[in-house]
């Protein structure tokens, strides 16, 4: 499911514009280092501002229960093929209690 390289590479810290940079600062990382979705994402300020929304609604403000939203998203992540964010939600998924035999099973759809 990976990808040799990324479609829209992520962008280094020097090459983050410094409006940007204080917008994702303090924002989620990975062991200290900005996460690639938002390198990525800072290739297009504008798109940033308004994604940044939308995914505060959906991790943070939605009435949707975490684990469904994680299983929902794994779902997701796997039908489109998207080894970066399966990766990043089996991380959150099982912080919320999903457990690896059910992360498993998402592959295979609702009827597992």
């Amino acid at each position: 499911m990976r990808l040799d390289k990324p479609r829209v590479a992520p962008l280094s810290d020097e090459e983050i514009a410094p409006e940007v940079r204080e917008r994702i600062a303090g924002g989620p990382t990975r062991t200290g280092t900005t996460l690639n979705i938002f390198r990525t994402l800072a290739n297009h300020p504008g798109l940033m501002k308004r994604w940044l929304v939308f995914g505060n609604h959906v991790l943070g403000k939605s009435t949707l229960p975490a684990r469904e939203r994680e299983i929902a998203i794994l779902r997701i992540g796997w039908l489109c093929r998207s080894g970066y964010e399966w990766g990043q939600h089996v991380v959150i998924g099982k912080a919320t209690g999903l457990s690896d035999e059910e992360i498993a099973r998402i592959p295979q759809g609702a009827a597992a």
